[in-house]
């Protein structure tokens, strides 16, 4: 084993040398009064993610910056003293496990490359006095992820690629939080649409799915763990809809207060759509028996003798009373055979996971009452014996895979450029939504106000724009075009009189015939001349 390491100067500074420090820099007094009593070790270990919150959310952005930059630097002089420890086996094989933010230190001989990155040769000898390497790349990570280690073997060098002055985007991917978030409404409102179509196609295989409902006389509930154990609630299904209506609130004031609600809506559309998108297929293919002797479930019957058209219009028009009522009982809509998946399962798995997901976590008691109301929700369904308990438990497990696939990916957008093809295949709504997010993106909260402010200033600017668009430009060139072809047709004309005016008077003074019939061809020949030119 061979080791590497320096002693730090920045990590034993006093309380002092941080406050001297902080003078020096020319931060304002709120900051150095904020620093007071850090030391160097705790210094460093200030993060930008602290910088957002309270005491240094006080001070001004360009404030928080310079901080944020100064910070970095003393983690690059800091990082001179990383260690790199290296291990060599008896089948030659050289693991290295590198620290990917080292700099390179006494024992390494460094030279400065092109593509901003140190090449640094180390030598490792044992008693064979055979030299090993390794490559150790930096790879972006963050506080919810893992460092990944890759491993090339060489003959002589060890090289540690390492930025010395990080881009933003790499300084972002590195804290794992997004470097840019547009807020794209436009997607938002396309993600609206979709999951207006797939309700509305929901509802219309709720219907069909309720005329193919089997005959309760002649096939039984099926045989169930939990619903042959506990009774029947009468009012549990309202409570459970209740619940669900809670958590809707709870995540539209996350909505408002949220600084990127547009991205979070569109990722709560597009899920919300996918997922009964998925419910309408299982509910198709397969028909289950009513779980429950309380439910009056019997197939629609259609009079043969009336047309297709008008049985399909009874068809719509109950199925647009499933969609306005939102498929909640406590709305007046009552339907059967929709049993594989639970829609409620999905709503209140799907409110849990985005309000756990988009709310800090320092609100770990919301976070545990959004978990209890899904639980309890879920409860309320299955005592009410409204749906079987396999609806249920598939209704949970494709909700909650889902979420955390599409974050999960969001997330790390790098997981997705080697692989860009099969993403784009099996996940396009992700590939398409997400295409400008390249990380988490961060809870971040501002008054709803703002976002008036913000669409004031988008309208007018995007007036603003209008106004210098090619079209506009062009029919003004096209005004002007016209004024200006006006003024020359004027002037052209006034210029033609004028000429023959001149002839005619030169024509008086003419004494013979001669000179009379040239000064008429001289009169026409400039009127001619001057229609040309016009």
């Amino acid at each position: 084993m061979a080791t590497a390491s320096a002693s730090s100067s920045t990590e034993d500074w006093s309380a002092g040398e941080v406050s001297a420090w902080a003078n020096s820099a020319g931060f304002s007094a709120e900051v150095v009064r904020m620093l007071d009593g850090l030391e160097g070790a705790s210094l460093l270990a200030v993060t930008e993610a602290d910088l957002r919150h309270e005491p240094f959310s006080r001070c001004s952005f360009s404030e928080r910056k310079r901080l944020a930059v100064s910070l970095r630097a003393l983690h690059h002089l800091s990082s001179s003293t990383t260690t790199t420890t290296c291990t060599s086996t008896s089948t030659s094989t050289l693991h290295c496990d590198c620290n990917c933010n080292c700099n390179c230190n006494f024992n390494f001989e460094c030279t400065r490359t092109r593509t901003r990155t140190h090449t640094c040769s180390h030598s490792h000898s044992r008693s064979r006095s055979r030299s090993r390497s390794c490559s150790c790349p930096r790879i972006a990570s963050s506080s919810r992820h893992h460092h990944h280690h890759h491993h090339h073997h060489n003959r002589t060098n060890l090289h540690v690629a390492h930025s010395d002055e990080p881009e933003p985007e790499v300084r972002s991917r590195f804290e794992g939080t997004a470097s840019r978030l547009k807020p794209e409404v436009w997607k938002a409102f396309l993600s609206l649409c979709y999951v207006f179509l797939v309700t509305w196609v929901t509802a219309v295989v709720m219907v069909i799915v309720h005329d193919k409902v089997p005959d309760m006389k002649k096939y039984p509930p099926l045989p169930d763990l939990f619903l042959d154990n506990v009774p029947h609630i009468p009012w549990a299904f309202d409570m459970c809809e209740i619940t669900g209506s809670i958590l809707m609130a709870i995540w539209m004031v996350v909505l408002l207060f949220h600084k990127h609600r547009f991205i979070l809506l569109r990722r709560f559309f597009a899920l919300s759509g996918t997922v009964f998108l998925l419910r309408c297929i299982t509910m198709l293919i397969t028909s289950l028996s009513v779980p429950g002797g309380h439910l009056k479930c019997a197939p629609r019957s259609y009079p043969s003798d009336v047309e297709l058209y008008s049985n399909w219009s009874r068809r719509l028009s109950q199925a647009y009373a499933i969609w306005t009522g939102a498929g909640m009982s406590v709305r007046g809509v009552r339907t059967c055979g929709d049993y594989m998946f639970s829609g409620h399962t999905v709503a209140l798995t799907l409110l849990n996971f985005f309000i756990t997901e988009y709310t800090s976590r320092s609100l770990y008691v919301l976070h545990i009452v959004t978990w209890l109301m899904n639980m309890f929700g879920i409860f309320f369904i299955l005592a009410a014996h409204e749906h079987y308990s396999i609806d249920v438990f598939i209704a949970f497990y494709i909700t909650s895979r889902l979420f955390l696939y599409y974050h999960t990916l969001s997330n790390n957008q790098a997981l997705m450029q080697g692989d860009s093809l099969r993403t784009r295949i099996w996940f396009p709504l992700l590939s398409f939504f997400e295409s400008e997010v390249d990380g988490i993106v961060p809870n971040e909260y501002e008054s709803p106000l703002t976002l008036l402010y913000v669409m004031k200033a988008w309208i007018v600017q995007m007036f603003r724009d209008l106004s210098e668009t090619s079209v506009v430009r062009f029919a003004a060139d096209r005004s002007n075009m016209e004024k200006t072809q006006g003024y020359r047709n004027e002037s052209s004309d006034k210029d033609v009189q004028a000429s023959v005016d001149d002839s005619v008077h030169h024509l008086h003074y003419c004494t013979d015939a001669g000179c009379q019939l040239d000064k008429v061809f001289h009169v026409s020949a400039n009127a001619d001349t001057l229609k040309k030119d016009d």
